[in-house]
């Protein structure tokens, strides 16, 4: 029951993250607020669809930490095209895979507000192989936007 639970929460917080494109509703003090929506399928292959799909929503299309929902979350996301400079120069591949996955329940992200990607990813096609996959090809991406 409690990890039943827990799944829910998991897609709960991608629902919210994910729609979040969409235009966004104004609460009484002006402050975005981000729509629930489903986890879209995407290409597990293709990086670019899957971080327009999963990613820029919060961290912008140019990775930079400016996406539509970034005003309606408790702490700006991170600038993703700044990884490898502020890892001494590398692609910080491991530390990546911990913070999308969630597997080690690094909670230092700041807030709950990044979903865990990891239980997403296997409820999508693919199961456990689909979901390494997703987060190799989407890290992959990821690195190629170091520096711009």
């Amino acid at each position: 029951m409690r990890q039943r639970v827990s799944s829910l929460f998991i897609l709960a917080c991608f629902a919210l993250i994910v729609s979040a494109t969409a235009a966004f509703p104004q609460t009484g003090a002006g402050k975005p607020v981000v729509k629930q929506g489903t986890a879209p399928q995407t290409d597990v292959g293709s990086g670019p669809e899957m971080f327009k799909a999963y990613c820029a929503a919060c961290h912008g299309p140019n990775a930079k930490g400016n996406g539509p929902a970034a005003a309606a979350l408790k702490k700006t996301p991170s600038d993703l095209t700044l990884l490898a400079k502020n890892n001494g120069g590398k692609f910080p591949e491991e530390r990546f895979r911990e913070l999308v996955e969630r597997n080690s329940q690094i909670i230092e992200h700041g807030t709950l507000d990044m979903p865990l990607w990891g239980p997403v990813f296997r409820s999508l096609r693919g199961g456990d192989e689909g979901a390494k996959l997703r987060v190799y090809n989407l890290m992959k991406y990821v690195e190629t936007l170091q520096g711009h």
